[in-house]
């Protein structure tokens, strides 16, 4: 492993395409060409804040593989971002895209910054200095940045509106997520959550499970969380605990979820909801209930609760929230896991088409966006619930085998240059 990414996310991720080469009997040049990122860019930020002085943020960006088109994902502000972290989301995000079909490779970006301490005059001029900085690489036929942990459409808009002033002509298609008024797309804000609900219905099916019987519970309530939420109750489920990084709450009967996203978007915490019983976020992981999503950070789930967990269905809405040790532990147990290149794949295929419509300059309606998004991500779900039963393997290794094979199968038609 190259010293720079070494981290417990990027050594999870590893450790996840190792699993799946060997299945799969990967050739040896191949491994080594898939395991490490394609390009990497560490940046300094200097900014001047709102007081006079000056601070440097340190940015990343990291394009996993280009071999089947322009690298797409994220862009992540948080406390936590480094570059190892950044490289296994990279990777995660290639086999994402490969495995629902979209013609993109994966890469991920990142600033090391609590957002919620910076003004917003100080967040404008940082995302600017970022977008300055990686212009070279990115664009909308080279490396397209989208929303994740931390940022938002207004960021993607100063981040669109940079870049266009770098190339003298507005580019909608230089980033997703972005705003309505500048080439955004309908259905891209809840996106993700509800790419996790209809594969998480497609599960229900699998298991004989009716809806109406349903109890969820959700770790996590940023945009992916909270929408998941929202969706799944007004589908019929009974949504019984939600948490964010202070804690949660539980209500066996059923949360009023649409009241308490409202509430949590103006800053009331979920201990003065007085909807349901407190609790911290390991204990939440543990209620018993018919599906659990985790849908805050990586690595939730480990050897020291995996055991504990009361679940029928886990559903993966966040990138790598359960490690090795414990996805063995829930397998042994019975556990059905849709991996998290799966469920959380909603968002970059409402990506993939707010882009094609950007480069179209033709805007399709969110009736046609859910329609197509239902399609693409069930197919897949259904994909790789066949060819782990056709290979008497977990459905984490058929989406990694899936995804890895598509992205070799490019490598292998377009050869080693030079």
């Amino acid at each position: 492993m190259i010293p720079e990414f070494d981290h417990p996310t990027y050594r999870l991720a590893v450790a996840q395409f190792d699993q799946a080469a060997e299945a799969m009997n990967l050739a040896p040049n191949l491994r080594e060409r898939l395991k490490s990122p394609q390009r990497s860019l560490v940046v300094g930020l200097p900014i001047r804040m709102d007081d006079g002085q000056v601070r440097v943020f340190q940015g990343y960006r990291v394009q996993h593989d280009s071999a089947r088109g322009p690298s797409k994902g994220g862009l992540r502000y948080h406390q936590a971002v480094n570059l190892g972290e950044v490289a296994a989301l990279a990777m995660w995000m290639t086999w994402k895209t490969a495995l629902a079909g979209l013609p993109y490779g994966g890469a991920k970006g990142g600033i090391t910054v609590n957002p919620n301490t910076l003004s917003n005059t100080e967040l404008e001029r940082l995302t600017r200095r970022y977008a300055a900085e990686i212009f070279p690489l990115i664009g909308p036929d080279k490396d397209i940045p989208a929303t994740d942990i931390g940022t938002t459409p207004q960021v993607m808009a100063w981040l669109m509106d940079t870049y266009s002033q770098q190339v003298g002509f507005s580019v909608p298609g230089a980033v997703t997520g972005k705003p309505l008024a500048i080439g955004g797309s309908l259905g891209r804000e809840e996106a993700t959550g509800q790419g996790v609900v209809y594969v998480t219905l497609e599960a229900l099916r699998k298991k004989g499970l009716a809806l109406e019987d349903t109890t969820v519970v959700i770790q996590g309530f940023g945009n992916v969380g909270s929408h998941t939420a929202k969706i799944f109750s007004e589908a019929g489920a009974r949504v019984i605990g939600v948490s964010d990084v202070t804690g949660g709450i539980v209500n066996p009967k059923g949360l009023p979820i649409a009241d308490i996203v409202q509430r949590h978007r103006h800053g009331v915490s979920f201990q003065d909801m007085n909807v349901g019983d407190f609790l911290t976020n390991d204990e939440l992981l543990t209620l018993e209930c018919t599906v659990l999503i985790p849908a805050a950070i990586s690595e939730q789930i480990t050897v020291h609760n995996a055991e504990r967990l009361r679940c029928r269905i886990l559903s993966e809405a966040a990138n790598g929230p359960t490690t090795l040790d414990a996805d063995a532990i829930l397998q042994d147990r019975g556990v059905f896991i849709i991996p998290d290149i799966l469920a959380n794949a909603g968002g970059v295929i409402v990506s993939y088409f707010e882009w094609v419509q950007d480069v179209q300059r033709f805007f399709w309606k969110e009736d046609d966006i859910r329609e197509r998004l239902h399609e693409i991500i069930t197919a897949a779900f259904h994909r790789t619930l066949g060819f782990a039963e056709e290979k008497k393997t977990t459905m984490r290794i058929a989406a990694l085998m899936s995804g890895i094979d598509q992205v070799a199968q490019a490598h292998t038609a377009r050869g080693l240059y030079p």
